[in-house]
């Protein structure tokens, strides 16, 4: 028997905002999409986000068809707001055969109050209950513009949620991490730039003390994970706008060299170390603990301003790129894992 037949699965999906070439074009349908997403024989499953005047109708049949499980959903909410869309869009998710909500929750409430803790963790405590009953589990995603944008709240809702005898589940995206390294206006984004510098924080993988996302992997909270490659210190968008006018945030940078002309900057491989070194680290740890409750990982490139919005390589490409060296980068790990 093989090393290939004998390691542990984990499935590798795509974010099916990320199957089009860029947004100067038109948007592909979902039957095109699905189409593309097979062809390409990269994924095993697809992720969606969840859009109010989406008709959800035609997806069953295309994942049956393609043989690709709608396995992750989401969407974006607000407290005080939300909470009926949200129950109810679990419900559609369990019934399309997801098992994992993928949740952002803003950080204020809709009367623009910050959320608590305890406001958060109530949150997750009532997506469980629904989940529970459809067989779709919540998973709060760390992300910029939410409330986990400060990384450090995210030990004090778990500790909130084990008082209920509840484990938090975490969506982990080192992207929304590592772009924050060496740039003090998106550590401030998050109130985190004097922890960071006082080195009670740390986000680089290579540092001296242990990163942060290590401990929400030791202490088995991220139970799904996104993978989008990005560079270090906070670079901006300058090709799109966000809705208040700033460029975008720039979470994206390109996994495998664009183009010439089709990225607004010079490429450079070496910029993608950090981002890289941070997912080796998770695969490492979930091949040395099985257990681990990381059961899937969806790429995710995708266009709009915080990412790849305006540049004109090819997304999709990007996103099977990452397929192809998540795979290799898992198989490495697994090696490494059984030798040791």
């Amino acid at each position: 028997m093989t090393l290939q037949n004998t390691l542990p699965t984990l499935p590798i999906g795509i974010n099916i905002d990320g199957v089009l070439e860029h947004d100067g074009l038109p948007w592909p349908t979902p039957a095109e999409r699905f189409a593309r997403v097979a062809a390409s024989g990269a994924f095993a499953y697809i992720e969606k986000n969840f859009n109010p005047a989406e008709d959800f109708g035609p997806y069953p049949e295309l994942a049956a068809q393609h043989g690709l499980p709608m396995q992750v959903m989401g969407g974006i909410y607000m407290a005080g707001r939300d909470e009926r869309r949200l129950a109810e869009e679990i419900l559609l998710a369990g019934r399309l055969g997801a098992q994992v909500f993928n949740m952002q929750l803003f950080a204020r409430h809709a009367d623009g109050h910050a959320l608590s803790d305890q406001e958060v963790a109530n949150q997750f405590l009532m997506a469980m209950d629904r989940g529970l009953v459809h067989g779709c589990l919540p998973s709060f995603e760390v992300h910029i513009d939410m409330w986990s944008e400060d990384f450090r709240r995210i030990e004090r809702v778990a500790a909130l949620l084990a008082r209920q005898n509840v484990v938090l589940r975490l969506t982990l995206d080192h992207s929304h991490l590592i772009y924050k390294i060496g740039s003090p206006q998106e550590l401030d984004a998050g109130g985190m730039a004097e922890d960071v510098a006082a080195g009670r924080l740390t986000l680089a993988p290579d540092a001296a003390s242990e990163p942060v996302y290590a401990m929400w992997l030791r202490e088995g909270w991220v139970a799904h994970a996104h993978a989008r490659s990005v560079q270090t210190s906070g670079r901006p968008n300058p090709l799109m706008q966000r809705g208040d006018g700033r460029p975008g945030r720039g979470v994206q940078y390109p996994l495998v060299r664009p183009p010439e002309g089709s990225y607004h900057q010079p490429w450079d491989e070496a910029e993608l170390r950090p981002w890289k070194q941070a997912v080796q680290q998770l695969l490492a740890f979930k091949a040395r603990h099985p257990a681990c409750p990381v059961s899937q990982i969806s790429c995710e490139f995708i266009p709009f301003a915080d990412y790849g919005g305006g540049a004109r390589y090819s997304i999709f490409d990007q996103n099977v790129a990452c397929a192809h060296w998540l795979r290799e980068a898992w198989q490495a790990a697994c090696t490494a894992a059984q030798a040791a």
